[in-house]
């Protein structure tokens, strides 16, 4: 029975040897008390390089560096694995072929039945490529975390599944102004503004972040302190190996000064296509204002001819009702040639308050009982160069059309400041940079939608009723701004009320000058006054003209066109007075026809007509003897333009 157990004994330690045997991924063997290799296994020799002949006997101390083995680091590994039970330990270990490895190493104390130490079981195994990929992943995400914290322009960080800040680089402290002690642990909704976060806007960024994969966004954030920015954002979602969410990455960028500028292209693009719009159609009144003051001459000109024959008091009432209805037109005309710039200004230095002031009478009674006009007006003030009766016109018509959008009443203010427009402000309103006289006014009345508000000075748009309004008051004032070197806003909200800015050049120093006196009676003149060489294209104004110089006493002769008239000139030699249209066909306009005229006949006097203004006709020629006397004229008028031609030398 002994002899049977013995021989399964030895035969269990066999099989037992060659399992250790087998196993090559571990190095396996036994020590004695003092640490010298008792048994070596495949696996000891396929890493460590040494043959079990060579190493039996040897002490295992050899598999350390020489930097532990002066440590004394292999006896305190036996003194702690007896005392303890277990030693375990990562370290560097040394090959045969002195190359080192990272080894796992595990040594347990081997004691018989009664405790006595008998030695020790080793097992050692070789992690070198382990190690090998945790250092590079180590080196790895230490460049990116030296990446992300050298990253100032973008505020990069992470947010767990819940949105909670996890992290947080120098480019978020920079941009939002929160340290990373301040901001890890709170809830990245606090970045988003509180109408944001009433409508839920951070929790559907990560949801709409984990369903598609990403959300991308621009929007305004809110800094530490309170104030906004406009930030780019950028939410993807990360999962580990099982596919599981573990958080976001988000990246925010400052583009405030992008859309800063974008803004402010929009608006000069914007400031210039209404300019450029404004500029044509100003051209087109333009020219329309020219038409109709010729047919206006013809008007007003046979009904003043036709009241020297009617006697009868029906006749004579039909007539006058004709000739206020002409003066009406004349005035819608006016006020086409005020929208277009093209109006005659007596431009002057005026002081803005002192005009405020003495037309403030006829201002309060605009508004009538239901409107509170309120001035606000400085002691002192920059002069303005500008016509003082159209600067007074251009009031009134704002005032009437704020009185007109406060029918239940409201308040009205006028009020004058100053600004000093920078290069930037100056281009976009497209109007020099410098000091400006800024004039504001302002109602709380029904406001306007920003459609409207953007053609309110369009000639014959208007929002009133038919009867109530022709559309060119507002015009008017544009006309008279932009002739005086300004530029005129219009700030409107709907249900809000309007504010109207009008800013004017500000002039420094100068003496308001008052406008000078002109006498309210016309004489024609009733002698006669010579010959008359009158050039008109026109048949019907030619006709009207004709008949008011033979009225006055005048011979007449008459030429559709400048070559005509040199014709005539060239052979005639009893023409006093050269009465011609500015614009004709035929390449020569009046004024030239004026130059060669004065060439054939030095002392001839030359009277010009136009349906543009003066200002808007080539200044050349307008010397001593030459007049110029605006259509529709009236024959008394033209009666004090010859009378003042043949007395001026």
């Amino acid at each position: 029975m002994i002899a049977v157990q013995a021989h399964e004994t030895a035969h269990d330690k066999e099989r037992f040897q060659l399992l250790v045997d087998a196993v090559t991924d571990y190095a396996i063997y036994m020590l004695d008390p003092s640490g010298i290799i008792a048994s070596w296994n495949s696996g000891a020799q396929r890493f460590k390089g040494y043959v079990e002949s060579e190493i039996l006997g040897e002490h295992f101390s050899r598999f350390y560096t020489e930097e532990d083995r002066a440590a004394g680091l292999p006896q305190r590994v036996l003194e702690t694995a007896a005392r303890e039970g277990k030693f375990e330990t990562e370290a560097w270990r040394v090959r045969k072929d002195g190359t080192r490895f990272w080894a796992h190493v595990v040594i347990d104390p081997i004691r018989d039945a009664k405790g006595n130490l008998l030695g020790f079981a080793k097992i050692t195994r070789d992690l070198t490529e382990r190690r090998k990929a945790e250092e590079a992943l180590r080196e790895s995400e230490q460049r990116f975390r030296l990446l992300v914290q050298g990253v100032t322009d973008y505020a990069i960080y992470m947010l767990d599944p819940e949105g909670y800040v996890s992290n947080w680089n120098p480019g978020a402290q920079r941009i939002k102004g929160y340290s990373e002690d301040e901001i890890r642990g709170q809830h990245f909704s606090r970045f988003y503004t509180e109408e944001d976060r009433a409508t839920g806007l951070p929790q559907r960024a990560l949801q709409i972040a984990r369903r598609e994969g990403k959300f991308e966004a621009e929007g305004w954030r809110l800094r530490k302190d309170g104030t906004r920015f406009w930030a780019n954002v950028v939410i993807d979602p990360i999962y580990n190996d099982q596919k599981r969410l573990i958080g976001f990455a988000k990246i925010t960028r400052d583009i405030t000064e992008r859309r800063n500028a974008e803004e402010a292209l929009a608006q000069a693009q914007a400031a210039l296509f209404q300019s450029q719009k404004m500029e044509t159609v100003g051209q087109l009144t333009g020219g329309i204002a020219h038409d109709f003051n010729n047919l206006l001459t013809i008007i007003v000109n046979n009904l003043d001819l036709l009241t020297r024959s009617v006697t009868g008091a029906r006749e004579t009432r039909l007539i006058e009702s004709a000739q206020h209805a002409a003066e009406r037109g004349a005035q819608l005309t006016q006020q086409l040639l005020a929208f277009s710039r093209r109006q005659p200004l007596q431009s002057a230095l005026h002081d803005p308050v002192r005009l405020i002031e003495g037309f403030e009478t006829v201002l309060r009674r605009a508004c009538g009982e239901a409107v509170n006009l309120q001035l606000s007006l400085p002691s002192r003030i920059s002069m303005i160069n500008v016509d003082g009766a159209q600067f007074e016109a251009a009031l009134l018509n704002l005032v009437v059309n704020a009185r007109d959008a406060m029918p239940d009443g409201g308040d009205l203010t006028i009020a004058i400041g100053e600004t000093n427009l920078t290069e930037d402000r100056a281009a976009i309103r497209s109007i020099p940079a410098g000091p400006y006289v800024v004039v504001t006014v302002k109602d709380t009345g029904m406001g306007m939608t920003p459609d409207v508000a953007s053609r309110v000075f369009e000639p014959f748009f208007t929002t009133k009723e038919v009867g109530k309004g022709t559309g060119l008051g507002l015009s008017q004032v544009y006309g008279f701004i932009t002739q005086s070197g300004g530029h005129i806003e219009v700030d409107s909200t709907l249900g809000q009320g309007t504010t109207i800015t009008m800013l004017l050049p500000a002039h420094g120093e100068g003496q308001e000058t008052g406008d000078e006196e002109q006498s309210d009676t016309v004489r024609p003149a009733r002698d006669s006054a010579g010959t008359v060489l009158i050039v008109e294209d026109e048949p019907a104004v030619l006709e009207v003209a004709t008949e008011i110089f033979d009225s006055l006493g005048y011979d007449v002769l008459t030429a559709k066109d400048a070559l005509g008239a040199i014709a005539v000139l060239e052979t005639d030699t009893l023409i006093d007075v050269l009465f011609s249209d500015v614009v004709m066909p035929n390449g020569m306009n009046g004024v030239e026809l004026s130059r060669k005229a004065r060439q054939l006949r030095p002392r001839i006097k030359v009277l010009l007509a136009s349906g543009y203004p003066m200002s808007a006709l080539p200044s050349e020629g307008f010397d001593n003897g030459v007049s110029f006397i605006s259509k529709p004229y009236r024959w008394t008028e033209l009666a004090d333009k010859l009378r003042s031609l043949r007395t001026s030398t």
